[in-house]
């Protein structure tokens, strides 16, 4: 029994599933005669007719707003829409007990909130039929509405459900990227590394060389000095014996 909803049930009917076979005097009828037979009928037929509009407007709201099924203990019970029509205290009444179940189940105010969307749709369903009671074309027409708004609402939590999916898979792809590109770095700085000891020891080889190389010519022009001095003596000594020789004897 639904009386938690927002929505106005009829009390709860106990149907059998077990299919008992009636006697044919379970079935049987009385008719009544009266002697005003022509007042009778014509009751008769203002009764028809308003039961007939009963009849169809309980049928409208059935179709509008299916009735509820359960199970217990074997049987089966169902509870229909109530067909009473709302009084203005009724609609007060439903007024005040949304609000109290916003606050009673804590619903959100805004954003996005199942509590407080539940219980307006129930509220909403209330409205369809206390205007179904009144006009049933008019009812007709909200069940349109709502049915739209929830196929507008449907999509857009398709939409976001999908967008968050989407999301979530680029937060993937930008987190193994992440570690790649981690990858990368750390072997780029690895062969940075290799390439700065490389440099190094380069350097340390070039060094080395040009020691080698100013040692060698400081040898060499050492060297060369002192040929040039002793090729200049050797000059000079040739030089004397030669004026020697050919200076003349006294």
């Amino acid at each position: 029994m639904q009386s938690s909803s927002l929505l106005r049930y009829d009390n709860p009917v106990l149907v059998s599933r077990n299919d008992e076979k009636k006697t044919p005097k379970s079935k049987k009828f009385t008719a009544g005669k009266s002697e005003g037979g022509a007042d009778i009928l014509s009751g008769e037929k203002n009764t028809a007719k308003t039961s007939s509009d009963q009849k169809q407007t309980d049928e409208i709201l059935t179709s509008i707003l299916p009735p509820l099924q359960w199970e217990v203990d074997g049987g089966l019970w169902v509870q229909k829409v109530s067909s009473q029509p709302a009084t203005r205290s009724d609609v007060i009444q439903a007024t005040t007990l949304l609000d109290q179940r916003l606050r009673e189940r804590q619903a959100r105010e805004t954003g996005i909130c199942p509590v407080r969307r539940e219980l307006y749709q129930q509220a909403f369903d209330e409205l369809i039929r206390q205007v179904t009671i009144e006009c049933a074309e008019r009812g007709l027409l909200l069940l349109r509405v709502r049915d739209e708004i929830n196929m507008t609402l449907s999509a857009y939590q398709t939409l976001y459900q999908s967008s968050v999916a989407f999301g979530m898979r680029k937060a993937l792809q930008a987190e193994q990227g992440k570690h790649e590109m981690l990858e990368k770095i750390d072997n780029l700085n690895d062969e940075k590394l290799n390439l700065e000891r490389q440099v190094a020891d380069l350097k340390a080889k070039c060094e080395a060389i040009e020691r080698r190389e100013l040692e060698r010519r400081g040898q060499d022009e050492k060297k060369h000095t002192d040929e040039i001095q002793f090729l200049k003596r050797s000059v000079q000594q040739l030089k004397q014996q030669l004026e020697m020789i050919i200076a003349p004897k006294k």
